[in-house]
């Protein structure tokens, strides 16, 4: 019952974080919508690896999603670095960046 009900919250939370995505203009609530899909991708992960009849869980799930965590926290960094990156260039004046400055 419990893998089924991870499961439905996973699936709820990815829906949110699509929704997310698409809706919002800000780029940065944008990378924080895909967060957000992606932790109920790794949610929903987690509870399929729950087999019946099994007295453990499978392992290779579970590594997916440490493996899964581990590339989207340095995916979330380059993304807000890449943000900050295009704030700097945008409210730099028309006048500097065309003087090949």
């Amino acid at each position: 019952m419990s893998a089924l009900l991870y499961a439905v919250v996973g699936a709820v939370l990815f829906a949110l974080g699509l929704y997310g995505v698409v809706a919002a203009s800000p780029l940065l609530r944008k990378v924080l919508a895909f967060n957000i899909a992606g932790s109920g991708v790794f949610l929903f992960l987690v509870a399929m690896a729950d087999r019946v009849r099994v007295p453990f869980p499978d392992p290779v799930p579970q590594a997916m999603v440490l493996t899964g965590i581990v590339v989207a926290v340095s995916a979330t960094a380059l993304a807000l670095l890449l943000i900050c990156l295009l704030r700097e260039l945008s409210d730099r004046p028309r006048e500097a960046a065309d003087d090949g400055h």
